[in-house]
Protein backbone atom coordinates (compact mmCIF):
# COMPACT_ATOMS: atom_id res chain seq x y z
CA UNK A 1 0.00 0.00 0.00
CA UNK A 2 1.65 3.40 -0.86
CA UNK A 3 0.72 5.54 1.96
CA UNK A 4 2.58 8.31 0.19
CA UNK A 5 0.43 8.43 -3.11
CA UNK A 6 -3.13 7.74 -0.28
CA UNK A 7 -2.27 10.90 1.46
CA UNK A 8 -1.20 13.28 -1.70
CA UNK A 9 -4.69 11.83 -3.51
CA UNK A 10 -6.50 12.21 -0.59
CA UNK A 11 -5.86 16.05 0.22
CA UNK A 12 -7.51 16.38 -3.38
CA UNK A 13 -10.58 15.09 -2.01
CA UNK A 14 -10.18 16.56 1.46
CA UNK A 15 -12.81 15.87 4.05
CA UNK A 16 -15.09 19.16 4.66
CA UNK A 17 -14.03 19.14 8.87
CA UNK A 18 -16.79 18.33 11.15
CA UNK A 19 -19.00 16.53 8.73
CA UNK A 20 -20.18 12.78 10.10
CA UNK A 21 -21.67 10.71 8.12
CA UNK A 22 -23.23 7.16 8.42
CA UNK A 23 -23.58 4.05 6.23
CA UNK A 24 -26.95 2.79 6.10
CA UNK A 25 -29.12 0.20 4.09
CA UNK A 26 -28.76 2.70 1.24
CA UNK A 27 -24.89 3.49 1.73
CA UNK A 28 -24.14 7.43 2.34
CA UNK A 29 -26.35 9.85 1.26
CA UNK A 30 -26.48 13.67 1.66
CA UNK A 31 -26.25 16.73 -0.67
CA UNK A 32 -23.61 16.22 -3.64
CA UNK A 33 -21.12 19.10 -2.55
CA UNK A 34 -20.64 17.26 0.63
CA UNK A 35 -19.47 13.78 -1.13
CA UNK A 36 -16.25 14.04 -2.93
CA UNK A 37 -14.02 12.85 -0.17
CA UNK A 38 -16.41 9.78 0.28
CA UNK A 39 -16.40 9.03 -3.01
CA UNK A 40 -12.15 8.76 -3.06
CA UNK A 41 -12.87 7.05 0.36
CA UNK A 42 -14.94 3.64 -0.71
CA UNK A 43 -13.05 3.79 -3.97
CA UNK A 44 -10.34 2.90 -1.56
CA UNK A 45 -12.51 0.23 0.64
CA UNK A 46 -13.90 -1.59 -2.29
CA UNK A 47 -10.65 -2.19 -3.70
CA UNK A 48 -9.87 -3.60 0.18
CA UNK A 49 -13.10 -5.39 -0.19
CA UNK A 50 -12.13 -6.84 -3.25
CA UNK A 51 -9.11 -7.65 -2.31
CA UNK A 52 -9.91 -9.45 0.95
CA UNK A 53 -12.60 -11.70 -0.98
CA UNK A 54 -10.80 -12.44 -4.77
CA UNK A 55 -14.03 -10.77 -6.15
CA UNK A 56 -15.49 -8.21 -7.81
CA UNK A 57 -16.90 -5.80 -6.12
CA UNK A 58 -19.55 -3.01 -7.60
CA UNK A 59 -19.79 0.89 -6.30
CA UNK A 60 -23.41 2.77 -6.91
CA UNK A 61 -23.28 6.50 -7.30
CA UNK A 62 -26.71 6.97 -6.58
CA UNK A 63 -29.60 8.61 -4.22
CA UNK A 64 -32.08 7.05 -5.73
CA UNK A 65 -35.58 8.50 -4.82
CA UNK A 66 -34.00 11.86 -2.88
CA UNK A 67 -34.01 15.25 -4.54
CA UNK A 68 -31.93 15.52 -7.54
CA UNK A 69 -29.01 18.12 -5.25
CA UNK A 70 -28.49 15.34 -3.21
CA UNK A 71 -26.41 12.18 -4.12
CA UNK A 72 -24.71 9.08 -2.16
CA UNK A 73 -23.09 5.25 -2.87
CA UNK A 74 -23.33 2.35 -1.83
CA UNK A 75 -21.12 -0.74 -2.12
CA UNK A 76 -22.13 -3.90 -3.53
CA UNK A 77 -20.52 -7.54 -2.52
CA UNK A 78 -19.44 -10.15 -4.70
CA UNK A 79 -23.06 -12.06 -5.35
CA UNK A 80 -24.80 -8.68 -6.06
CA UNK A 81 -26.07 -8.54 -1.89
CA UNK A 82 -25.71 -5.67 0.19
CA UNK A 83 -22.07 -4.63 1.99
CA UNK A 84 -21.48 -7.43 4.73
CA UNK A 85 -22.30 -5.36 8.46
CA UNK A 86 -18.81 -5.39 9.69
CA UNK A 87 -17.70 -3.22 6.14
CA UNK A 88 -20.30 -0.91 7.02
CA UNK A 89 -18.89 -0.29 9.18
CA UNK A 90 -15.38 0.09 8.24
CA UNK A 91 -16.68 2.33 5.17
CA UNK A 92 -18.67 4.97 8.53
CA UNK A 93 -15.14 4.97 9.92
CA UNK A 94 -13.09 5.67 6.88
CA UNK A 95 -15.64 7.77 5.79
CA UNK A 96 -15.39 10.49 8.97
CA UNK A 97 -11.73 9.96 9.83
CA UNK A 98 -10.09 13.45 9.63
CA UNK A 99 -7.14 13.55 6.76
CA UNK A 100 -3.91 12.62 9.10
CA UNK A 101 -5.72 9.60 10.59
CA UNK A 102 -6.49 8.48 7.21
CA UNK A 103 -3.42 6.15 6.97
CA UNK A 104 -3.76 4.46 10.33
CA UNK A 105 -7.80 3.87 9.40
CA UNK A 106 -6.48 1.76 6.41
CA UNK A 107 -4.03 -0.03 8.33
CA UNK A 108 -6.37 -0.81 10.74
CA UNK A 109 -9.18 -2.38 8.58
CA UNK A 110 -6.67 -4.04 6.44
CA UNK A 111 -4.86 -5.74 9.68
CA UNK A 112 -8.45 -6.94 10.79
CA UNK A 113 -9.64 -8.36 7.98
CA UNK A 114 -6.52 -10.02 7.13
CA UNK A 115 -6.41 -8.40 3.28
CA UNK A 116 -3.56 -9.34 1.27
CA UNK A 117 -2.34 -6.25 -0.08
CA UNK A 118 -0.89 -8.05 -2.88
CA UNK A 119 -3.93 -9.49 -4.29
CA UNK A 120 -5.33 -8.08 -7.40
CA UNK A 121 -9.02 -5.94 -6.65
CA UNK A 122 -11.21 -5.30 -9.61
CA UNK A 123 -14.11 -2.82 -8.99
CA UNK A 124 -17.00 -1.70 -11.37
CA UNK A 125 -18.63 1.38 -11.23
CA UNK A 126 -22.23 2.47 -12.00
CA UNK A 127 -24.03 6.05 -11.74
CA UNK A 128 -27.15 7.59 -12.01
CA UNK A 129 -28.45 10.95 -14.23
CA UNK A 130 -27.67 13.25 -11.51
CA UNK A 131 -25.82 16.35 -12.86
CA UNK A 132 -23.12 16.01 -9.79
CA UNK A 133 -22.60 11.88 -10.41
CA UNK A 134 -20.27 11.83 -13.30
CA UNK A 135 -17.46 13.95 -11.44
CA UNK A 136 -18.12 11.59 -7.96
CA UNK A 137 -17.41 8.28 -9.89
CA UNK A 138 -14.85 9.91 -11.28
CA UNK A 139 -13.23 10.32 -7.44
CA UNK A 140 -14.61 6.54 -6.60
CA UNK A 141 -12.01 5.79 -9.71
CA UNK A 142 -9.28 7.97 -8.35
CA UNK A 143 -9.69 5.75 -4.72
CA UNK A 144 -9.30 2.54 -6.66
CA UNK A 145 -6.36 3.21 -9.23
CA UNK A 146 -4.51 4.46 -6.06
CA UNK A 147 -4.52 1.01 -4.32
CA UNK A 148 -3.46 -0.34 -7.55
CA UNK A 149 -6.95 -1.63 -8.36
CA UNK A 150 -8.04 -2.39 -12.23
CA UNK A 151 -11.55 -1.05 -12.91
CA UNK A 152 -14.89 -0.86 -15.26
CA UNK A 153 -16.59 1.86 -15.37
CA UNK A 154 -20.36 1.17 -16.51
CA UNK A 155 -21.65 4.71 -16.60
CA UNK A 156 -25.74 5.20 -16.49
CA UNK A 157 -26.82 2.36 -15.05
CA UNK A 158 -29.96 1.76 -12.94
CA UNK A 159 -28.87 0.83 -9.28
CA UNK A 160 -30.62 -3.08 -10.04
CA UNK A 161 -28.12 -3.35 -13.42
CA UNK A 162 -24.98 -2.79 -11.30
CA UNK A 163 -25.89 -5.13 -8.79
CA UNK A 164 -26.67 -7.89 -11.22
CA UNK A 165 -23.45 -6.91 -13.24
CA UNK A 166 -21.45 -7.70 -9.80
CA UNK A 167 -23.23 -11.10 -9.55
CA UNK A 168 -22.56 -12.53 -13.26
CA UNK A 169 -18.90 -11.52 -12.80
CA UNK A 170 -18.71 -13.05 -9.95
CA UNK A 171 -20.11 -16.43 -10.92
CA UNK A 172 -18.11 -17.22 -14.32
CA UNK A 173 -21.42 -15.97 -16.53
CA UNK A 174 -23.65 -18.92 -15.33
CA UNK A 175 -26.03 -16.30 -14.17
CA UNK A 176 -25.65 -14.42 -17.36
CA UNK A 177 -23.39 -12.17 -19.30
CA UNK A 178 -22.15 -9.05 -17.55
CA UNK A 179 -23.09 -6.20 -20.09
CA UNK A 180 -26.21 -3.91 -20.72
CA UNK A 181 -26.52 -6.60 -24.08
CA UNK A 182 -26.82 -9.35 -21.76
CA UNK A 183 -29.11 -8.15 -18.85
CA UNK A 184 -31.80 -6.79 -21.83
CA UNK A 185 -31.67 -10.44 -24.02
CA UNK A 186 -31.92 -12.39 -20.85
CA UNK A 187 -35.21 -10.77 -19.44
CA UNK A 188 -36.69 -10.05 -22.85
CA UNK A 189 -36.11 -13.43 -23.72
CA UNK A 190 -37.85 -14.85 -20.90
CA UNK A 191 -41.08 -12.31 -20.87
CA UNK A 192 -41.34 -13.10 -24.53
CA UNK A 193 -41.42 -17.06 -23.91
CA UNK A 194 -43.46 -16.54 -21.45
CA UNK A 195 -46.07 -14.30 -22.95
CA UNK A 196 -46.47 -16.48 -25.75
CA UNK A 197 -47.91 -19.01 -23.31
CA UNK A 198 -50.62 -16.56 -22.44
CA UNK A 199 -53.87 -17.83 -24.07
CA UNK A 200 -55.53 -14.25 -24.22
CA UNK A 201 -54.39 -11.50 -26.81
CA UNK A 202 -55.21 -8.03 -28.01
CA UNK A 203 -53.03 -5.25 -28.04
CA UNK A 204 -55.12 -2.98 -26.09
CA UNK A 205 -54.51 -5.60 -23.16
CA UNK A 206 -50.13 -5.21 -23.21
CA UNK A 207 -50.08 -1.47 -22.66
CA UNK A 208 -48.55 0.29 -19.88
CA UNK A 209 -48.00 3.90 -19.12
CA UNK A 210 -44.73 4.14 -16.70
CA UNK A 211 -43.45 7.23 -14.93
CA UNK A 212 -39.89 7.04 -14.59
CA UNK A 213 -39.43 9.82 -12.00
CA UNK A 214 -37.26 12.02 -14.83
CA UNK A 215 -34.53 9.36 -13.61
CA UNK A 216 -32.08 6.51 -15.06
CA UNK A 217 -35.51 4.14 -15.45
CA UNK A 218 -35.90 6.02 -18.35
CA UNK A 219 -33.04 5.65 -20.22
CA UNK A 220 -32.39 1.76 -19.64
CA UNK A 221 -36.26 0.94 -20.54
CA UNK A 222 -35.98 2.57 -24.28
CA UNK A 223 -32.76 1.40 -24.79
CA UNK A 224 -34.80 -1.84 -23.67
CA UNK A 225 -38.35 -1.78 -24.99
CA UNK A 226 -37.50 -2.84 -29.09
CA UNK A 227 -36.08 -6.41 -27.29
CA UNK A 228 -39.69 -7.32 -25.80
CA UNK A 229 -42.25 -4.99 -27.46
CA UNK A 230 -44.12 -7.84 -29.20
CA UNK A 231 -45.23 -8.74 -25.77
CA UNK A 232 -45.74 -5.35 -24.19
CA UNK A 233 -45.78 -1.54 -25.62
CA UNK A 234 -45.03 0.78 -23.12
CA UNK A 235 -45.35 4.67 -22.96
CA UNK A 236 -42.76 6.73 -20.93
CA UNK A 237 -43.38 9.73 -18.91
CA UNK A 238 -41.31 11.92 -16.97
CA UNK A 239 -38.58 10.48 -18.61
CA UNK A 240 -35.97 13.53 -17.89
CA UNK A 241 -36.43 15.18 -20.90
CA UNK A 242 -37.71 18.35 -18.83
CA UNK A 243 -38.71 17.60 -15.35
CA UNK A 244 -36.52 17.32 -12.29
CA UNK A 245 -35.50 13.78 -10.72
CA UNK A 246 -38.09 12.48 -8.45
CA UNK A 247 -39.85 16.24 -8.35
CA UNK A 248 -43.62 15.67 -8.07
CA UNK A 249 -43.19 11.91 -9.58
CA UNK A 250 -41.46 8.46 -9.08
CA UNK A 251 -42.83 5.61 -6.90
CA UNK A 252 -41.87 7.24 -3.91
CA UNK A 253 -44.42 10.37 -4.54
CA UNK A 254 -46.79 7.92 -5.53
CA UNK A 255 -46.90 5.65 -2.57
CA UNK A 256 -46.46 8.51 -0.22
CA UNK A 257 -48.88 10.94 -1.57
CA UNK A 258 -51.91 7.99 -2.28
CA UNK A 259 -51.95 10.31 -5.98
CA UNK A 260 -50.39 9.94 -9.91
CA UNK A 261 -47.56 11.55 -10.80
CA UNK A 262 -47.40 15.22 -12.24
CA UNK A 263 -47.14 14.69 -16.09
CA UNK A 264 -49.30 12.04 -17.12
CA UNK A 265 -52.55 11.93 -18.41
CA UNK A 266 -54.17 8.09 -17.23
CA UNK A 267 -57.94 7.28 -18.69
CA UNK A 268 -59.99 5.12 -16.04
CA UNK A 269 -58.69 1.56 -15.92
CA UNK A 270 -55.40 1.98 -17.59
CA UNK A 271 -52.71 0.09 -16.44
CA UNK A 272 -49.79 2.46 -14.93
CA UNK A 273 -46.65 2.31 -12.62
CA UNK A 274 -44.08 4.25 -11.14
CA UNK A 275 -40.15 3.81 -11.22
CA UNK A 276 -38.35 5.61 -8.53
CA UNK A 277 -35.18 7.64 -9.25
CA UNK A 278 -32.71 4.51 -9.59
CA UNK A 279 -35.26 1.89 -11.08
CA UNK A 280 -35.40 -0.21 -7.85
CA UNK A 281 -38.82 0.06 -6.71
CA UNK A 282 -42.16 -0.28 -8.78
CA UNK A 283 -45.78 0.65 -7.40
CA UNK A 284 -48.48 0.26 -10.14
CA UNK A 285 -52.21 2.55 -9.64
CA UNK A 286 -55.01 3.04 -11.70
CA UNK A 287 -58.21 5.21 -11.51
CA UNK A 288 -61.42 3.51 -11.59
CA UNK A 289 -64.94 4.28 -13.31
CA UNK A 290 -66.08 6.62 -10.85
CA UNK A 291 -62.09 8.27 -10.92
CA UNK A 292 -61.34 7.01 -7.31
CA UNK A 293 -57.12 6.64 -7.09
CA UNK A 294 -56.35 3.36 -6.69
CA UNK A 295 -52.45 2.27 -5.43
CA UNK A 296 -50.87 -1.61 -6.08
CA UNK A 297 -47.97 -1.60 -3.47
CA UNK A 298 -45.52 -3.86 -2.60
CA UNK A 299 -47.59 -5.98 -0.95
CA UNK A 300 -50.14 -6.85 -3.43
CA UNK A 301 -47.32 -7.34 -5.67
CA UNK A 302 -45.87 -9.80 -3.74
CA UNK A 303 -49.38 -11.62 -2.70
CA UNK A 304 -49.94 -11.71 -7.22
CA UNK A 305 -45.80 -13.41 -7.22
CA UNK A 306 -46.35 -15.83 -4.78
CA UNK A 307 -49.68 -16.78 -5.55
CA UNK A 308 -48.73 -17.35 -8.94
CA UNK A 309 -45.78 -19.41 -7.85
CA UNK A 310 -47.43 -21.35 -5.52
CA UNK A 311 -49.97 -22.51 -7.84
CA UNK A 312 -47.26 -23.52 -10.42
CA UNK A 313 -45.51 -25.48 -7.56
CA UNK A 314 -49.00 -27.40 -7.52
CA UNK A 315 -49.08 -28.13 -11.15
CA UNK A 316 -45.86 -29.47 -11.51
CA UNK A 317 -46.50 -31.33 -8.25
CA UNK A 318 -43.34 -30.30 -5.95
CA UNK A 319 -43.21 -30.04 -2.53
CA UNK A 320 -40.97 -27.21 -2.58
CA UNK A 321 -41.17 -25.25 0.50
CA UNK A 322 -42.42 -21.00 -0.76
CA UNK A 323 -42.84 -18.04 2.06
CA UNK A 324 -43.13 -14.76 1.24
CA UNK A 325 -40.93 -12.35 3.69
CA UNK A 326 -43.13 -9.25 5.04
CA UNK A 327 -42.03 -6.53 7.22
CA UNK A 328 -44.12 -4.64 9.99
CA UNK A 329 -45.35 -1.71 7.17
CA UNK A 330 -47.58 -4.46 5.37
CA UNK A 331 -51.09 -4.03 5.65
CA UNK A 332 -52.72 -6.52 7.71
CA UNK A 333 -55.01 -7.70 5.12
CA UNK A 334 -52.13 -8.79 2.35
CA UNK A 335 -50.99 -11.45 5.87
CA UNK A 336 -54.28 -12.61 6.52
CA UNK A 337 -54.88 -13.55 2.38
CA UNK A 338 -51.63 -15.22 1.86
CA UNK A 339 -51.97 -17.39 5.17
CA UNK A 340 -55.60 -17.67 4.91
CA UNK A 341 -56.62 -18.07 1.20
CA UNK A 342 -53.34 -19.04 -0.43
CA UNK A 343 -51.78 -20.90 2.18
CA UNK A 344 -48.87 -19.41 2.11
CA UNK A 345 -46.15 -19.12 5.30
CA UNK A 346 -45.74 -15.44 6.49
CA UNK A 347 -42.64 -14.28 8.38
CA UNK A 348 -41.51 -10.66 9.60
CA UNK A 349 -38.61 -9.03 9.80
CA UNK A 350 -36.84 -5.48 10.52
CA UNK A 351 -37.48 -3.43 7.93
CA UNK A 352 -34.12 -2.48 5.51
CA UNK A 353 -33.89 -5.37 2.49
CA UNK A 354 -30.85 -6.77 3.82
CA UNK A 355 -33.05 -8.26 6.66
CA UNK A 356 -35.91 -9.46 4.10
CA UNK A 357 -33.47 -11.00 1.89
CA UNK A 358 -31.50 -12.80 4.20
CA UNK A 359 -34.69 -14.37 5.34
CA UNK A 360 -35.65 -14.89 1.82
CA UNK A 361 -32.75 -16.96 1.23
CA UNK A 362 -33.96 -19.60 3.81
CA UNK A 363 -36.50 -20.89 1.47
CA UNK A 364 -36.26 -22.55 -2.15
CA UNK A 365 -38.57 -19.91 -3.22
CA UNK A 366 -38.66 -16.72 -1.08
CA UNK A 367 -40.95 -13.88 -2.02
CA UNK A 368 -40.09 -10.33 -0.58
CA UNK A 369 -41.40 -7.08 -0.84
CA UNK A 370 -41.49 -3.83 1.29
CA UNK A 371 -44.67 -2.21 0.96
CA UNK A 372 -42.80 1.12 -1.11
CA UNK A 373 -42.27 -1.48 -3.98
CA UNK A 374 -38.71 -2.41 -3.30
CA UNK A 375 -38.66 -6.66 -3.92
CA UNK A 376 -37.67 -9.17 -5.68
CA UNK A 377 -37.88 -13.38 -5.92
CA UNK A 378 -34.98 -15.52 -4.99
CA UNK A 379 -34.77 -19.29 -6.32
CA UNK A 380 -32.45 -22.23 -4.57
CA UNK A 381 -30.49 -24.68 -6.62
CA UNK A 382 -33.66 -27.48 -5.04
CA UNK A 383 -36.07 -25.34 -7.82
CA UNK A 384 -33.50 -25.35 -10.12
CA UNK A 385 -32.62 -29.39 -10.18
CA UNK A 386 -36.71 -30.25 -10.00
CA UNK A 387 -36.90 -28.35 -13.36
CA UNK A 388 -34.06 -30.45 -14.68
CA UNK A 389 -35.70 -33.36 -14.07
CA UNK A 390 -39.31 -32.29 -15.24
CA UNK A 391 -38.24 -33.00 -18.60
CA UNK A 392 -39.68 -36.63 -17.66
CA UNK A 393 -43.22 -35.22 -16.87
CA UNK A 394 -46.44 -35.36 -18.42
CA UNK A 395 -46.21 -32.34 -20.92
CA UNK A 396 -49.07 -30.09 -18.78
CA UNK A 397 -46.21 -30.89 -15.74
CA UNK A 398 -43.42 -29.80 -18.11
CA UNK A 399 -45.20 -26.61 -19.46
CA UNK A 400 -45.85 -25.69 -15.53
CA UNK A 401 -41.69 -26.44 -14.88
CA UNK A 402 -41.31 -24.56 -18.08
CA UNK A 403 -42.88 -21.55 -16.67
CA UNK A 404 -41.16 -21.38 -13.35
CA UNK A 405 -37.95 -21.64 -15.26
CA UNK A 406 -38.30 -18.34 -17.67
CA UNK A 407 -39.90 -16.57 -14.15
CA UNK A 408 -36.79 -17.58 -12.81
CA UNK A 409 -34.89 -15.78 -15.77
CA UNK A 410 -37.10 -12.95 -15.42
CA UNK A 411 -36.24 -12.37 -11.67
CA UNK A 412 -33.14 -9.68 -10.75
CA UNK A 413 -32.01 -12.04 -7.79
CA UNK A 414 -29.58 -10.11 -7.14
CA UNK A 415 -31.67 -7.04 -6.05
CA UNK A 416 -35.44 -5.53 -6.22
CA UNK A 417 -34.98 -3.97 -9.53
CA UNK A 418 -38.53 -2.07 -11.15
CA UNK A 419 -37.99 -2.94 -14.77
CA UNK A 420 -37.50 -6.86 -13.68
CA UNK A 421 -40.31 -6.95 -11.49
CA UNK A 422 -42.29 -4.81 -13.78
CA UNK A 423 -42.08 -7.53 -16.52
CA UNK A 424 -42.99 -10.41 -14.32
CA UNK A 425 -45.91 -8.51 -13.06
CA UNK A 426 -47.24 -8.01 -16.89
CA UNK A 427 -46.52 -11.69 -17.42
CA UNK A 428 -48.45 -13.15 -14.76
CA UNK A 429 -51.09 -10.77 -15.13
CA UNK A 430 -51.30 -11.95 -19.35
CA UNK A 431 -50.75 -15.72 -18.09
CA UNK A 432 -53.74 -15.39 -15.65
CA UNK A 433 -55.86 -13.27 -17.95
CA UNK A 434 -56.44 -10.78 -14.46
CA UNK A 435 -57.29 -7.18 -15.44
CA UNK A 436 -55.80 -4.75 -13.21
CA UNK A 437 -58.87 -3.85 -11.46
CA UNK A 438 -58.89 -7.84 -10.40
CA UNK A 439 -55.73 -7.86 -9.22
CA UNK A 440 -56.37 -5.10 -7.26
CA UNK A 441 -59.50 -6.63 -5.67
CA UNK A 442 -57.80 -9.96 -4.47
CA UNK A 443 -58.01 -7.92 -0.88
CA UNK A 444 -59.00 -4.70 0.47
CA UNK A 445 -55.93 -2.59 1.69
CA UNK A 446 -56.83 -1.98 5.71
CA UNK A 447 -57.33 1.78 5.67
CA UNK A 448 -53.96 3.14 7.55
CA UNK A 449 -52.06 6.30 8.57
CA UNK A 450 -48.20 6.92 8.86
CA UNK A 451 -47.18 9.64 11.21
CA UNK A 452 -43.63 11.04 11.98
CA UNK A 453 -43.20 12.60 15.93
CA UNK A 454 -39.70 14.69 15.86
CA UNK A 455 -37.49 13.55 19.22
CA UNK A 456 -34.72 14.67 21.32
CA UNK A 457 -32.79 11.73 20.55
CA UNK A 458 -34.58 8.50 18.73
CA UNK A 459 -32.09 6.18 20.24
CA UNK A 460 -34.56 5.95 23.74
CA UNK A 461 -37.31 3.93 21.62
CA UNK A 462 -36.06 -0.22 21.18
CA UNK A 463 -38.32 -2.79 19.65
CA UNK A 464 -38.32 -6.33 19.52
CA UNK A 465 -40.63 -8.69 17.68
CA UNK A 466 -39.11 -7.28 14.77
CA UNK A 467 -39.86 -4.09 15.13
CA UNK A 468 -43.41 -4.47 16.02
CA UNK A 469 -43.36 -3.64 19.79
CA UNK A 470 -41.67 -1.36 21.92
CA UNK A 471 -38.99 -1.92 24.48
CA UNK A 472 -38.66 1.21 25.83
CA UNK A 473 -39.23 4.06 27.46
CA UNK A 474 -41.35 2.33 30.13
CA UNK A 475 -44.88 2.12 29.89
CA UNK A 476 -44.93 2.84 25.83
CA UNK A 477 -45.64 -0.27 24.18
CA UNK A 478 -48.73 -0.72 27.56
CA UNK A 479 -50.04 2.79 26.29
CA UNK A 480 -50.12 1.42 22.93
CA UNK A 481 -51.88 -1.54 24.04
CA UNK A 482 -54.71 0.46 25.44
CA UNK A 483 -54.91 2.54 22.47
CA UNK A 484 -55.09 -0.05 19.97
CA UNK A 485 -58.04 -1.70 22.34
CA UNK A 486 -60.12 1.24 21.56
CA UNK A 487 -60.36 0.21 17.48
CA UNK A 488 -62.02 -2.31 15.41
CA UNK A 489 -59.41 -4.89 13.05
CA UNK A 490 -56.74 -2.29 14.51
CA UNK A 491 -52.83 -2.46 15.16
CA UNK A 492 -50.24 0.21 15.70
CA UNK A 493 -46.13 0.20 16.37
CA UNK A 494 -43.14 2.12 16.67
CA UNK A 495 -40.07 2.31 15.21
CA UNK A 496 -37.03 5.00 15.35
CA UNK A 497 -36.12 6.24 11.89
CA UNK A 498 -32.82 4.97 10.83
CA UNK A 499 -31.42 8.34 9.35
CA UNK A 500 -33.29 10.83 11.61
CA UNK A 501 -34.09 12.11 14.84
CA UNK A 502 -38.00 11.23 14.43
CA UNK A 503 -39.97 8.39 15.45
CA UNK A 504 -42.07 6.66 13.03
CA UNK A 505 -46.04 5.90 13.95
CA UNK A 506 -47.89 3.27 11.60
CA UNK A 507 -51.30 2.24 12.62
CA UNK A 508 -54.26 0.46 10.56
CA UNK A 509 -57.80 -0.04 11.84
CA UNK A 510 -61.88 -0.81 9.94
CA UNK A 511 -62.29 2.59 8.80
CA UNK A 512 -59.81 5.63 7.79
CA UNK A 513 -61.29 7.64 10.18
CA UNK A 514 -60.09 5.19 13.23
CA UNK A 515 -56.78 4.55 11.67
CA UNK A 516 -56.02 8.31 11.52
CA UNK A 517 -57.30 8.95 15.74
CA UNK A 518 -55.35 5.95 16.07
CA UNK A 519 -52.11 7.28 14.95
CA UNK A 520 -52.50 10.35 16.11
CA UNK A 521 -53.27 8.95 19.98
CA UNK A 522 -49.77 7.40 19.47
CA UNK A 523 -47.76 9.97 18.12
CA UNK A 524 -49.38 11.99 21.64
CA UNK A 525 -47.94 8.95 23.72
CA UNK A 526 -44.60 8.99 21.79
CA UNK A 527 -44.32 13.12 22.24
CA UNK A 528 -45.11 12.45 26.25
CA UNK A 529 -42.93 9.27 26.54
CA UNK A 530 -40.05 9.83 24.49
CA UNK A 531 -39.07 13.03 24.66
CA UNK A 532 -41.09 14.50 21.49
CA UNK A 533 -39.19 18.24 20.75
CA UNK A 534 -40.91 21.22 18.91
CA UNK A 535 -45.18 21.51 18.34
CA UNK A 536 -47.36 18.73 20.26
CA UNK A 537 -48.66 16.06 17.47
CA UNK A 538 -52.20 17.98 16.04
CA UNK A 539 -54.87 15.85 15.20
CA UNK A 540 -56.11 16.41 11.12
CA UNK A 541 -54.22 15.08 8.07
Amino acid sequence: MDLGAITKYSALHAKPSGLILQYGTAGFRTKAEHLDHVMFRMGLLAALRSKQTKSTIGVMVTASHNPEEDNGVKLVDPLGEMLAPSWEEHATCLANAEEQDMQRVLIDISEKEAVNLQQDAFVVVGRDTRPSSEKLSQSVIDGVTVLGGQFHDYGLLTTPQLHYMVYCRNTGGRYGKATLEGYYQKLSKAFVELIKQASCSGDEYRSLKVDCANGIGALKLREMEHYFSQGLSVQLFNDGSKGKLNHLCGADFVKSHQKPPHGMEIKSNERCCSFDGDADRIVYYYYDADGHFHLIDGDKIATLISSFLKELLVEIGESLNIGVVQTAYANGSSTQYLEEVMKVPVYCTKTGVKHLHHKAQEFDIGVYFEANGHGTALFSTAVEMKIKQSEQLEEKKRKAAKMLENIIDLFNQAAGDAISDMLVIEAILALKGLTVQQWDALYTDLPNRQLKVQVADRRVISTTNAERQAVTPPGLQEAINDLVKKYKLSRAFVRPSGTEDVVRVYAEADSQESADHLAHEVSLAVFQLAGGIGERPQPGF
